[in-house]
C-alpha cells in the first residue's frame, strides 16, 4: 500500500501557501486604508494649522508687551536652560517672538523663527530661522532629514560664540551635544536627533505660558513642597508641646 505521507505533506504546503496569499491580500487592503487615513489626517492638520494661525498671531502681539517673556520661558524650561549660557541671556532680552510653523504640505518639514528687536546690539539679523526638511529617498518609504540655519551676522566685538569659546563655561548644567544656545542653533549636522528643536516645536511653542509662570519647573513638585511644609508644621507643633510640658513641670 502506497504511503500517503508525501501527498499530505504536499497538501499542507499548498494550504499554507494559500493562507499566506490571503494574509498578503488582507495586508495590502490594510496598507491602502492606512495610506488613505494618512491623506485625510494630513488634510485635517492643514485645516487646523490655518485655523490656529490667527490665534498664534494674536498671542504673539500680546507677548511682545510682556518684558522678558521668552527669556524667562527659556530659563524656566529644564531642557532649554541646560544649553543657555549666562552670556546669552542678555542677548535673549531682545527676543520678541518665537514662531513655529509647518510647511504647507506638513509632511516635508517645519520652520522655527526667532524674532529680535531692531536695537539688538549683538547681531544685525532681525530674524533667525532654522528649518527642517524631510524628503523621500529615491521614491521609497525611507526619508532623509536635513536642516538649515540663518547665518548670524554678529556685530563687531559681540560674537557670543567666540566669547564662549575663550571663557570657561558659566552654566553649571552641562549638555553633551551643545555648549550653548547659539551653538545649537547653528548646528545642522544631525537633524533627526535634534531634541531641542522638537522641544521648541512640540512643547514650548504650543503653550509657553506654562513655563513663563512656573519657575524651576520639573525640579520641584507639589508633593515635595507639601511635604516640606508639613515637616515644618509638625516641628512647630512639637516645640509648642515641649514648652507646655516644661511650664506644667514648673
Amino acid at each position: 500500500m502506497a504511503s500517503t505521507e508525501p501527498v499530505n505533506k504536499k497538501q499542507k504546503i499548498e494550504t499554507e501557501e494559500t493562507l499566506l496569499e490571503e494574509i498578503d491580500t488582507c495586508q495590502n487592503e490594510i496598507d491602502a486604508l492606512n495610506e488613505q487615513a494618512s491623506e485625510e489626517i494630513l488634510k485635517i492638520e492643514q485645516k487646523y494649522n490655518k485655523l490656529r494661525k490667527p490665534f498664534y498671531e494674536k498671542r504673539a502681539l500680546i507677548i511682545e508687551k510682556v518684558d522678558k517673556f521668552w527669556l524667562t520661558t527659556f530659563i524656566n524650561h529644564p531642557r532649554i536652560s541646560s544649553i543657555l549660557q549666562d552670556q546669552e541671556e542678555d542677548c535673549l532680552h531682545y527676543m520678541t517672538k518665537l514662531h513655529v510653523e509647518d510647511f504647507d504640505d506638513v509632511k516635508t518639514g517645519y520652520r522655527i523663527s526667532f524674532h529680535f528687536k531692531e536695537n539688538n546690539p549683538y547681531f544685525e539679523n532681525d530674524v533667525l530661522t532654522k528649518e527642517f526638511h524631510l524628503a523621500a529617498e529615491n521614491q521609497s518609504d525611507n526619508f532623509s532629514q536635513t536642516s538649515t540655519a540663518t547665518q548670524i551676522k554678529w556685530k563687531e566685538g559681540k560674537d557670543l560664540l567666540k566669547e564662549l569659546q575663550s571663557k570657561p563655561q558659566s552654566n553649571k548644567k552641562r549638555d553633551v551635544d551643545h555648549k550653548s544656545f547659539f551653538e545649537w542653533f547653528l548646528d545642522t549636522h544631525d537633524p533627526p536627533n535634534d531634541d531641542i528643536a522638537e522641544t521648541l516645536k512640540d512643547d514650548i511653542f504650543p503653550n509657553p505660558l506654562q513655563y513663563f509662570l512656573v519657575p524651576d519647573i520639573g525640579v520641584y513638585n507639589d508633593d515635595d513642597e507639601s511635604g516640606a511644609d508639613s515637616d515644618i508644621e509638625e516641628g512647630s507643633e512639637q516645640e509648642i508641646d515641649d514648652e507646655e510640658e516644661l511650664e506644667d513641670g514648673e
